[in-house]
């Protein structure tokens, strides 16, 4: 009986892994697409700001539009039947279980500046959890990939979060909010980080961040105000990289804080944040 069992557990393994092998080959496939669309279409003069959302400096242009509805036609061409979560264009339901969580320009701020560090991100969820993601950074010639339990990659190198760094030595990413309350209040956040850590970075993009914390190009990551489609692929190459993403005292990582750091980082760092009140505005 137990050797019968084992055998089914893993054809159940194998035959999820495939299928999230697909769902990558998918995401893959689209996000370059969507890349490629992004700069060889961009305005000359660059893009239009056509709304705003939560401050006048949060932004959207015609190309977040356009690359999101080019995301959600290829993926919706292979698989009808899905649930879309889009940035731009909110909620679609679906039939099959599957769910994509997609952020059509993360970091618009910087393509609309014509700077690097923008990206695709696209996450297929089941059962609210991700099982396969894709960052692409276009500009820079970086696909970062992950599966669950299939490890995480950049351009098909396996890569791994940093390891036995301390915190006094820590290269820290983080971002800041649009209104200038949270700003504010997150500058104060950051003034009792600093001392405390090797550095500080900010790039501007939620879901490069969350990259690089998984490449070990820096050691964590923390910021307040993040949205699903920010996080839902970074997450799950943090987490395959050997890291943990989470929030405060344990809850799941979301708007109120979202910590990304290699696992024996994870603690310090948010212990650190814990009495400064990060989740404050």
């Amino acid at each position: 009986m137990t050797s019968d069992s084992g055998s089914s557990d893993s054809a159940t393994s194998d035959s999820a892994s495939s299928d999230y092998t697909a769902l990558l080959d998918l995401a893959v496939a689209t996000a370059r697409e969507t890349g490629r669309m992004l700069i060889d279409k961009r305005p000359a003069g660059g893009p239009d700001v056509v709304a705003t959302k939560s401050s006048a400096t949060d932004v959207v242009t015609q190309m977040d539009q356009a690359a999101e509805r080019l995301i959600r036609e290829r993926i919706g061409a292979a698989r009808p039947g899905d649930a879309f979560l889009g940035e731009e264009e909110g909620v679609t339901s679906g039939t099959t279980g599957v769910r994509w969580v997609v952020d059509p320009i993360d970091g618009t701020v910087n393509y609309l500046y014509d700077l690097p560090d923008w990206a695709v991100s696209i996450a297929a969820e089941v059962a609210g959890r991700p099982v396969a993601a894709v960052v692409e950074v276009p500009r820079r010639g970086w696909t970062f990939t992950a599966t669950l339990g299939g490890g995480a990659h950049l351009n098909g190198e396996r890569v791994r979060c940093s390891t036995d760094v301390p915190l006094g030595r820590a290269l820290v990413a983080t971002g800041f909010g649009y209104a200038p309350e949270r700003r504010a209040a997150q500058a104060r956040v950051l003034a009792g980080v600093l001392p405390n850590v090797r550095d500080i970075r900010r790039n501007g993009a939620a879901a490069i961040d969350l990259c690089m914390v998984a490449a070990g190009r820096v050691d964590g990551y923390y910021e307040r105000g993040v949205q699903a489609w920010d996080i839902a692929a970074g997450r799950l190459l943090v987490t395959e990289a050997g890291g943990r993403v989470e929030g405060l005292g344990g809850v799941p990582a979301g708007n109120e804080l979202t910590i990304a750091a290699g696992a024996d980082l994870f603690g310090p760092l948010h212990d650190l944040l814990a009495p400064l009140d990060p989740a404050r505005d």
